[in-house]
């Protein structure tokens, strides 16, 4: 049976909070012991793109959200975290190159898609 399970707090707490913030990445990974035991999640998906393009497109949508508003500096600590446990643990996350333009990123999705199932079904 494929299960689909959406828990993107626990990757974007070691990157906002720890990476982006300072708070301490040993304090966090505690907590989530304490709170989560051995659960984490099979998979995850890094839409990723350098931090200038990023903000160009949150500012293009109109007006910026508190996180939105945080420094280019505060935001590139973030990247560098995801893609830092991207490395780490490569067998759970996918990155996906979204600086694309968005029909081309739908495409890389589309020919990912067969390899998560494969990879679900063992």
């Amino acid at each position: 049976m494929l299960t689909f399970l959406k828990n993107r707090k626990q990757d974007s707490t070691y990157a906002y909070q720890g990476a982006g913030r300072g708070l301490s990445l040993a304090r966090i990974a505690a907590l989530e012991d304490f709170v989560q035991g051995q659960l984490s999640p099979d998979l995850t998906l890094v839409f990723d793109l350098p931090v200038d393009v990023g903000l160009a497109r949150a500012s293009a949508r109109g007006r910026l959200d508190r996180f939105e508003q945080e420094g280019q500096a505060f935001f590139q600590k973030v990247r560098e975290a995801y893609l830092k446990r991207a490395e780490a643990a490569p067998q759970r996350y996918f990155l996906v190159d979204a600086a694309q333009p968005l029909a081309q990123v739908q495409q890389s999705l589309d020919a990912l898609l067969p390899q998560l199932l494969e990879r679900a079904r063992g």
